[in-house]
């Protein structure tokens, strides 16, 4: 019997990284899993493939979540594929990527999130759960500057943070609740590689001062356990980064 058994989770961004490794871990646990992706197909079909092969159920969806279609989309595939909706990881985020225009880190980082939530709330049944995956950078930007190149993504993910928290009451009358997981930067994953380009030894000075960086596999297994965790809504489970508890206020 796994902890997921008959429920069914939607995993924004899960093609690669992260929210794969998400992805295989939820249905290791029983979930029936919705892989998105916004145009990498192949990569989709493969994650799929591979936890279909260990026994699992998903479906690969294309969705581009800064759009209400997409986001309608990636809801209505949940139940027509699976019947339900127990579980939804907001894992999708970027704004390092050139040529999407100004605004696309808050369109993706805050405007989607919040989008994704609302057309999945009226599918959730009582006891669900979301969560929320963001940065230390992010997370505690109010309080501890990050690298120039990262401000932007990083304030639009607090702005995206902000405004789901604001709706943990509303969530609550519904019997739904909401957990942010807040990471240090993560060996391997596309924004690391992204800002190492803009800012070279970014990461490595990073490593240095934290002393160890999780990789994309350790951190995934946070955010997957927080699918299920007994803890309250409203909840941050912090993953690395030590230091910026000292320095933070919070």
């Amino acid at each position: 019997m796994g902890l997921l058994d008959n429920k069914t989770a939607i995993v924004t961004g899960s093609s690669r990284g992260i929210g794969a490794d998400v992805a295989k871990i939820l249905a290791g646990e029983g979930a029936a899993v919705v892989v998105n992706y916004r145009q990498k197909a192949p990569r989709a079909n493969k994650v799929v493939q591979g936890i279909e092969a260990d026994g699992g159920r998903a479906v690969a969806v294309g969705a581009d979540l800064t759009t209400q279609e997409g986001v309608q989309a990636l809801a209505s595939a949940a139940m027509e594929n699976f019947g339900s909706l127990d579980v939804l990881v907001l894992n999708a985020s970027g704004g390092m990527e050139t040529g999407m225009g100004e605004d696309y880190a808050l369109k993706l980082n805050r405007d989607a999130q919040l989008n994704m939530l609302n057309a999945a709330v009226p599918l959730m049944q009582e006891g669900s759960r979301v969560v929320f995956v963001t940065s230390h950078q992010a997370h505690f930007i109010n309080t501890v500057p990050t690298m120039p190149a990262y401000e932007p993504v990083a304030r639009s993910k607090r702005a995206g943070e902000d405004a789901l928290r604001e709706l943990i009451p509303n969530l609550a009358e519904k019997g739904i609740s909401l957990v942010v997981v807040s990471g240090d930067m993560i060996e391997g994953t596309v924004t690391a590689t992204l800002l190492d380009r803009s800012t070279p030894g970014a990461i490595e000075a990073r490593r240095a001062e934290a002393g160890k960086l999780y990789s994309v596999e350790e951190f995934a297994q946070v955010v997957a356990g927080m699918a299920t965790a007994d803890v309250e809504s409203g909840h941050t489970e912090y993953a690395g980064g030590a230091d910026y508890f000292g320095k933070s206020g919070q």
